[in-house]
């Protein structure tokens, strides 16, 4: 069953309560998306521990050929 874009929203929020969350359907088919997420949590790490921590919050959604989301084009950063 694929994901809708709030869905993935709601899982980041739930783990980055005060960033700035995009999240783009770039097929328009619900298993392709991109997200930005702009989190002060995220200063001082680097891009791998960025997207791990929104990759864990997303909590098995991406794992495996069974996964709820298919694909997720993934931008971090801190707030400039």
């Amino acid at each position: 069953m694929a994901m809708e874009a709030h869905d993935i929203e709601a899982l980041i929020r739930a783990a980055f309560p005060h960033a700035r969350i995009t999240i783009t359907d770039l097929a328009g088919d619900g298993n392709h998306y991109a997200a930005e997420v702009i989190d002060e949590s995220f200063r001082g790490l680097n891009r791998v521990q960025q997207q791990r921590a929104v990759y864990a919050a997303l909590q098995g959604k991406m794992d495996g050929p069974s996964g709820a989301l298919h694909a997720l084009a993934l931008t971090t950063k801190a707030p400039e």
